[in-house]
Protein backbone atom coordinates (compact mmCIF):
# COMPACT_ATOMS: atom_id res chain seq x y z
CA UNK A 1 0.00 0.00 0.00
CA UNK A 2 1.60 3.33 -0.67
CA UNK A 3 2.00 6.53 1.42
CA UNK A 4 -1.53 7.86 -0.65
CA UNK A 5 -3.70 4.56 0.40
CA UNK A 6 -2.60 5.47 3.61
CA UNK A 7 -3.65 9.07 3.54
CA UNK A 8 -6.99 8.37 2.09
CA UNK A 9 -7.93 5.77 4.40
CA UNK A 10 -6.55 8.10 7.71
CA UNK A 11 -8.57 11.03 6.31
CA UNK A 12 -11.55 8.76 5.94
CA UNK A 13 -11.55 7.35 9.15
CA UNK A 14 -10.96 11.02 10.76
CA UNK A 15 -14.26 12.31 8.53
CA UNK A 16 -16.03 9.29 9.88
CA UNK A 17 -15.78 9.75 13.17
CA UNK A 18 -16.07 13.29 13.28
CA UNK A 19 -19.43 12.95 11.75
CA UNK A 20 -20.59 10.75 14.22
CA UNK A 21 -19.44 12.88 16.74
CA UNK A 22 -21.40 15.77 14.88
CA UNK A 23 -24.31 13.23 15.08
CA UNK A 24 -23.93 11.96 18.78
CA UNK A 25 -23.27 15.61 20.06
CA UNK A 26 -26.74 16.94 18.49
CA UNK A 27 -24.62 19.20 16.13
CA UNK A 28 -25.70 18.17 12.94
CA UNK A 29 -29.18 15.45 12.70
CA UNK A 30 -28.66 12.37 10.49
CA UNK A 31 -31.17 13.89 7.66
CA UNK A 32 -27.87 16.65 7.28
CA UNK A 33 -24.96 14.55 8.20
CA UNK A 34 -26.33 12.32 4.72
CA UNK A 35 -26.92 15.57 2.89
CA UNK A 36 -23.30 15.84 3.37
CA UNK A 37 -22.44 13.09 2.36
CA UNK A 38 -24.79 13.37 -0.82
CA UNK A 39 -23.40 16.26 -2.02
CA UNK A 40 -19.66 14.99 -1.57
CA UNK A 41 -21.13 11.83 -3.85
CA UNK A 42 -22.71 14.27 -6.03
CA UNK A 43 -19.70 16.23 -6.96
CA UNK A 44 -17.49 13.36 -8.15
CA UNK A 45 -20.63 11.91 -10.11
CA UNK A 46 -20.70 15.55 -11.90
CA UNK A 47 -17.17 15.85 -12.70
CA UNK A 48 -15.06 16.54 -15.87
CA UNK A 49 -11.64 15.24 -17.11
CA UNK A 50 -9.83 12.72 -18.58
CA UNK A 51 -10.88 9.23 -18.96
CA UNK A 52 -8.59 8.66 -16.16
CA UNK A 53 -9.57 11.24 -13.70
CA UNK A 54 -13.34 10.29 -14.63
CA UNK A 55 -12.49 6.96 -13.50
CA UNK A 56 -11.56 8.07 -10.17
CA UNK A 57 -14.37 10.21 -9.37
CA UNK A 58 -16.87 7.41 -10.22
CA UNK A 59 -14.82 5.49 -7.96
CA UNK A 60 -15.09 8.13 -5.08
CA UNK A 61 -18.53 8.28 -5.51
CA UNK A 62 -19.72 4.75 -5.27
CA UNK A 63 -17.40 4.23 -2.13
CA UNK A 64 -19.05 7.57 -0.08
CA UNK A 65 -22.27 6.06 -2.24
CA UNK A 66 -22.00 2.45 -0.04
CA UNK A 67 -20.81 4.84 2.97
CA UNK A 68 -24.58 6.40 3.31
CA UNK A 69 -26.14 2.71 2.26
CA UNK A 70 -24.07 1.25 4.98
CA UNK A 71 -24.67 3.86 7.77
CA UNK A 72 -20.64 3.53 8.57
CA UNK A 73 -21.18 7.63 9.27
CA UNK A 74 -24.28 8.25 11.28
CA UNK A 75 -25.54 5.80 14.27
CA UNK A 76 -28.84 4.84 12.53
CA UNK A 77 -32.09 4.93 15.25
Amino acid sequence: MSDQDYSGRAALTICEALLLALNDHDILPEKEIVGVLQDSAASHQNATGSESELQTHRAVAALINRIIDGGNSVRRQ
